[in-house]
């Protein structure tokens, strides 16, 4: 069932998040911590319910999102429905988030706002048939997002941030020796879709802005780099839970075969040129909802040659 070593084997198997019952967790102390710091102080982090409208729209981009790796040929899993509002939790709008898939592994993190490690639950039917579940602790001060790693096959990208700690990355190491996992401290934010997007093995899409020859992980010295130096904004709901370089968040689905967000005009035509076709598609709450397409799947099956 479960068996995905890199970012771009042919995908055979994935799960699309969902945006129902999703909630701005502001009970969650680190939540409430980090939405103390907004520079946005014109219209702070919103708390309680994400409005309906939003989540319908945003829905209808995930399902139309689920029917073009339907297909692709893809089988599409979806996550259980939660009440978040009642359960004081965020939301299933990004799965990427909650687990790492090692092979036939799958790595349950600790992450960094305490109220999501509940979202485990909403994948418990798919975790329920994979042999092995490494649990990371949750009273030894390991903090970790599963989107903070990058996964290129023998070796992975991790990235110190606010959502991935080093106690964390220590823990990895141990549990998977035979894996070089190199740490990145390019970022201090969060995720690391949004800086690397690693495309086919020798070819990387790099965020400009964060990554250049001198912090540049060491495993790309050989590889074609690709830098982008700026996206086409999008639109956000009163506040932006994610920056502008949400837009380059894309999902590989082997390695000539993007999906990509249609307003990124330029960046397709790069990847032409590059002979990667780039499905468009959009998500219009992207930055309201914190999550582009990488983050919004979590590939469960990759077809390793």
């Amino acid at each position: 069932m479960i068996n995905s070593r890199n970012e771009w084997d042919t995908l055979e198997e994935i799960v699309v998040g969902s945006a129902t019952n999703a909630n701005w967790p502001s009970t969650d102390p680190v939540f409430a911590e980090e939405a103390s710091k907004t520079l946005w102080t014109e219209t702070p982090v919103p708390t309680g319910p994400v409005p309906e409208w939003i989540v319908k729209e945003a829905n209808v981009e995930l399902d139309k999102l689920a029917e073009i790796l339907v297909d692709y040929g893809a089988v599409v899993r979806r996550p259980m429905p939660m009440d978040f509002v009642a359960r004081k939790g965020m939301y299933n709008y990004c799965p990427r988030d909650r687990l790492i898939v090692a092979g036939d592994v799958l790595v349950d993190c600790n992450m960094m706002y305490p109220c999501r490690n509940q979202e485990t639950e909403a994948l418990h039917h798919i975790m329920s048939q994979v042999k092995t579940v490494l649990t990371m602790p949750r009273d030894q001060g390991m903090i970790l997002d599963a989107a903070n790693v990058c996964r290129l096959g023998d070796t992975w990208l991790y990235l110190e941030s606010h959502s991935g700690n080093r106690a964390a990355y220590d823990w990895l190491c141990q549990q998977f020796p035979n894996i070089n996992i190199e740490l990145c401290n390019f970022y201090a934010g969060v995720h690391i879709d949004s800086t690397i997007v690693p495309i086919r093995e020798g070819l990387v899409l790099l965020n400009g802005a964060r990554v250049n020859d001198s912090n540049c992980p060491k495993v790309f010295d050989s590889w074609e780099k690709i830098y982008i130096n700026d996206v086409v904004p999008q639109g956000f709901f009163e506040y932006p839970y994610a920056s502008k370089w949400i837009a380059m968040n894309m999902l590989v689905l082997d390695p000539k075969t993007v999906i990509v967000d249609r307003h990124q005009t330029e960046l397709i035509t790069l990847l032409k040129s590059k002979g990667v076709d780039a499905i468009p598609h959009t998500l219009s709450h992207s930055r309201t909802l914190g999550g582009g397409f990488h983050c919004v799947t979590l590939d469960t099956r990759r077809k390793h040659v």
